[in-house]
């Protein structure tokens, strides 16, 4: 199973700012609130390169500052494990994932309105397909 952001076109690239809180909170925020050892999705980031940042991150985040946990997320990181570009690159993410053994791909659709956030999902699906 693998879950990212979602949101496809040719100017979807805006909406990776919105993933932003979604991933501090992860990484500054999930399960390391006594222990900073024990958090799958710090160690996760430090893994795919990211460790200064994901310190920095898990910081902010502790300590109150969400918001400037949120600034903190790289760039890279949110392109690199996002699904969120114009189709070619979707399709080609949602591929690589399916070669790589994922059978369940959970979305989060980053859309204004519920149908279009249903339209990605059906959209991703038949990219899938």
């Amino acid at each position: 199973m693998a879950s990212a952001p979602l949101a496809i076109g040719p100017d979807a690239s805006g909406y990776l700012d919105l993933a932003r809180p979604m991933f501090a909170l992860y990484i500054g925020g999930m399960g390391p609130h006594r222990d900073k050892g024990h958090n799958f999705y710090y160690e996760l980031a430090v893994r795919f390169g990211f460790e200064e940042a994901a310190a920095r991150i898990q910081d902010e985040y502790l300590a109150g500052r969400k918001q400037e946990a949120a600034a903190l997320v790289p760039a890279e990181l949110l392109e690199g494990t996002s699904l969120i570009g114009p189709e070619g690159l979707v399709a080609d993410r949602v591929a690589a994932m399916k070669e790589a053994g994922v059978t369940t791909l959970n979305v989060t659709p980053l859309a204004d309105s519920h149908a279009e956030r249903v339209h990605l999902i059906e959209h991703v699906r038949d990219l899938a397909s």
